[in-house]
């Protein structure tokens, strides 16, 4: 089995494909650039990548299509699936790392971190500590769009931390997001105002692009901080430095941009009380070898003709290659 990576994995993915197939690693994050190298590839793995359908239409051996992590929008999944090409995805494996990530960005926001570590290095001490804003989490209220498992997962730490938490999600009942021990709200818009942190956890759709606009953050509470930890382009960059510049609401934590990376005039990188993290939350030590091994894992299932079930698109089963 040949085997094409845009950038390789950790020691144990390598190892563990390595084992069993022939792999290429290229080092860039678009296939076209090596088209020679997928025409005769059975799979192709991305890790910071995309591959559009002319990659996939000119890859005639390809057969799978793995992404290590749950976020898929780089990947054209239509064109895939019109040729029978299962997107394997690895969800699961970096719940609790992202979870985390965006309850240390929480922290960091609510104890004044940068801002403290800044002035004391530079040397005022004295103003440091007098700055007053910082505050403690324990009974704040955090709004989460998007219960998944891995809001699920940063709820249930918020909860341990004594907060109160609430949420949307249009895929799941009042009685499955109240099971979960969260508060039920119909519609985010209902929510973001009673909120002192919002969390996104949503994946990046036509119909949540843009989701949180100017309108939404001018809802939320002046001393309101929005983390997300999900994908670019969910919330409109532009406007979110507006808010925080003008002080419409008090931080944000950033781990993910609409372009990646971000260019150097991006307006959340010169934001007031910003945090910002290079798309990282889910590249901890644990996560990275968790999504490399079950990838890979999956990616040799589908060569041997299993129905693998972690895939972007289920339907892709119903093309005749699987009949």
């Amino acid at each position: 089995m040949k085997f094409v990576l845009s950038h390789a994995l950790c020691p144990e993915g390598m190892e563990k494909l390595q084992s069993k197939a022939e792999v290429f690693v290229a080092n860039d994050g678009d296939p076209n650039n090596y088209i020679d190298r997928m025409r005769d590839a059975d799979a192709v793995i991305l890790r910071i990548a995309k591959i559009d359908r002319r990659a996939i239409e000119n890859s005639p051996n390809l057969k799978v299509i793995g992404k290590t992590g749950v976020g898929y929008d780089s990947i054209d999944v239509a064109a895939a699936a019109e040729r029978g090409i299962p997107v394997v995805i690895t969800p699961g494996a970096n719940n609790r790392s992202v979870a985390e990530h965006a309850v240390a960005m929480m922290f960091a926001l609510s104890k004044n971190l940068l801002e403290g570590h800044a002035e004391t290095v530079t040397g005022n001490f004295t103003a440091a500590r007098g700055l007053g804003k910082a505050f403690e989490v324990l009974g704040k209220k955090a709004g989460f769009i998007g219960l998944g498992a891995i809001g699920r997962e940063t709820a249930r730490i918020c909860r341990g931390l004594g907060m109160e938490t609430l949420a949307c999600d249009p895929f799941l009942t009042k009685e499955q997001i109240e099971g979960e021990g969260c508060a039920w709200r119909a519609d985010y818009e209902e929510m973001l105002g009673e909120c002192d942190f919002v969390s996104v956890h949503v994946p990046l759709l036509p119909e949540t692009k843009g989701m949180i606009g100017e309108r939404h953050l001018a809802q939320m509470k002046k001393t309101a901080m929005i983390i997300n930890c999900a994908r670019g382009g969910i919330v409109d960059e532009q406007a979110l430095a507006d808010a925080l510049n003008s002080g419409l609401i008090a931080g944000a934590g950033v781990d993910v941009f609409g372009e990646e990376p971000p260019a150097a005039d991006n307006p959340l990188l010169g934001a007031k009380n910003i945090l910002v993290s290079p798309h990282s939350a889910a590249q901890t030590k644990e996560a990275v070898v968790n999504m490399a091994l079950m990838c890979v894992e999956g990616c040799f299932a589908v060569l041997n003709g299993a129905k693998w079930p972690h895939v972007a698109e289920r339907s892709v089963y119903d093309h005749p290659r699987w009949r």
